[in-house]
């Protein structure tokens, strides 16, 4: 699924216009990426968390060249998703998650 994908999910679910949608989903994207930012962590109940880890520094490899390279410490994001996503992703497929339509209705 795309940004686009879930634009145009949202403007078909909430019965608004694509552009209203679009605020909406771009507003949530920058909340999370602020919060991330500056070092919080954002939960969100029943899907799961994104939080930051730090990297070390490391020495790696041009790929390219075989050539030692120095790798800066750094932030990277990180999701955890809740018991209950894990559980409807590892769903069989036979039992329609809450919301789905089985195939054949």
């Amino acid at each position: 699924m795309t940004k686009a994908d879930l634009i145009e999910e949202v403007s078909r679910v909430v019965e608004m216009t694509r552009k209203d949608s679009e605020v909406i989903v771009e507003a949530i994207f920058d909340s999370i990426v602020r919060a991330l930012r500056s070092g919080d962590k954002v939960e969100i109940r029943g899907f799961g968390s994104f939080r930051t880890r730090e990297r070390q520094a490391r020495i790696g490899r041009n790929p390219k060249t075989g050539e030692r390279v120095e790798v800066p410490a750094k932030r990277i994001p990180f999701f955890k998703p809740s018991k209950e996503v894990k559980d409807l992703v590892n769903a069989k497929r036979e039992e329609p998650a809450a919301g789905e339509t089985s195939p054949s209705a």
